[in-house]
């Protein structure tokens, strides 16, 4: 008889490898609401399993260009693709779930290639508050942060949340966009 075992680690590793991460990553930059005419660079992360995440693709794109904005957009894509599927966005803008570590940090490439954008502004219209969002967004040196949920020490400058409909569905990405996106050009 054979005997096989799987090692999970406890939550306490896993919010220790987490907290020592942040902390030796965090930015120390100080951050603050600013107006649309200060932001030449900009990040938005968007979730892939959203029903309206490819017209909210193509209206931050939009909005980039209508505003002058040097910007990207990255994808969290945690589902299980079967064989049959394949990937509908850029892989090396999609934060996958082999892209996390044991402790959910995403990897070192994922994070290179949001810093060396060195965005003004960070957009993220993820409707979780896990991990992999929270590091991104504490990691991120943008001096101007917008979220969907408040991440814990207060990360984002401005939070739009949505309502849930009477079914549980909540308000989808690109309907919170739009609203980001008049809110914004309102900052004077």
């Amino acid at each position: 008889m054979e005997l096989s075992y799987k090692i999970v680690p406890n939550m306490f590793i896993i919010d220790f490898f987490r907290k020592r991460s942040l902390k030796k990553n965090e930015s120390k930059i100080e951050t603050s609401i600013k107006p649309l005419e200060s932001i030449k660079s900009a990040v938005a992360f968007i979730d892939v399993e959203d029903s309206s995440f490819s017209s909210c693709k193509n209206e931050i794109l939009s909005f980039y260009r209508e505003n002058g904005i040097k910007g990207d957009i990255f994808f969290f894509d945690f589902r299980k693709l079967s064989d049959t599927e394949r990937l509908i966005t850029s892989i090396n803008t999609t934060i996958l779930r082999k892209d996390l570590n044991f402790y959910g940090r995403p990897s070192q490439e994922k994070i290179s290639l949001m810093l060396e954008q060195k965005p003004d502004l960070f957009i993220s219209l993820v409707n979780k508050d896990d991990f992999p969002i929270e590091y991104m967004a504490k990691c991120c040196e943008a001096g101007f942060k917008i979220g969907r949920k408040q991440l814990p020490g207060g990360v984002f400058d401005m939070v739009f949340s949505g309502t849930e409909s009477e079914d549980g569905v909540p308000t989808p990405e690109y309907d919170i966009f739009l609203r980001m996106k008049e809110l914004l050009q309102k900052i004077k």
